[in-house]
């Protein structure tokens, strides 16, 4: 197994095979034994395709969800410039 720290990166048409083959009836032991990947990776790779065609976490969003995350980001670039902007005026103030 890999280490948690640094995962593995898996291409997508891998994982597609995988779950192809573990829903195809393959069992979940021999199939985790043989490509050396934990059953929660397996369970979530055949959940995702399940209910989304794909296993990957941006092609699950909505263009709302999406838009969401893009605000979300840039409101804390946002407030990290106003941050930064406050301690150089108080830094400034007192020379």
């Amino acid at each position: 197994m890999a280490d948690p720290k640094h995962p593995r990166k898996f291409e997508e048409g891998f994982k597609r095979q995988v779950v192809q083959l573990y829903d195809n009836g393959k069992s979940p032991k021999e199939t985790r034994d043989e490509y050396d990947i934990c059953s929660s990776t397996l369970r979530r790779w055949a959940k995702a395709m399940r209910e989304n065609g794909s296993t990957r976490a941006k092609d699950d969003k909505t263009p709302d969800q999406e838009r969401v995350i893009e605000l979300e980001r840039e409101n804390k670039r946002l407030r990290m410039e106003v941050d930064v902007s406050r301690t150089a005026a108080l830094i400034f103030a007192r020379r």
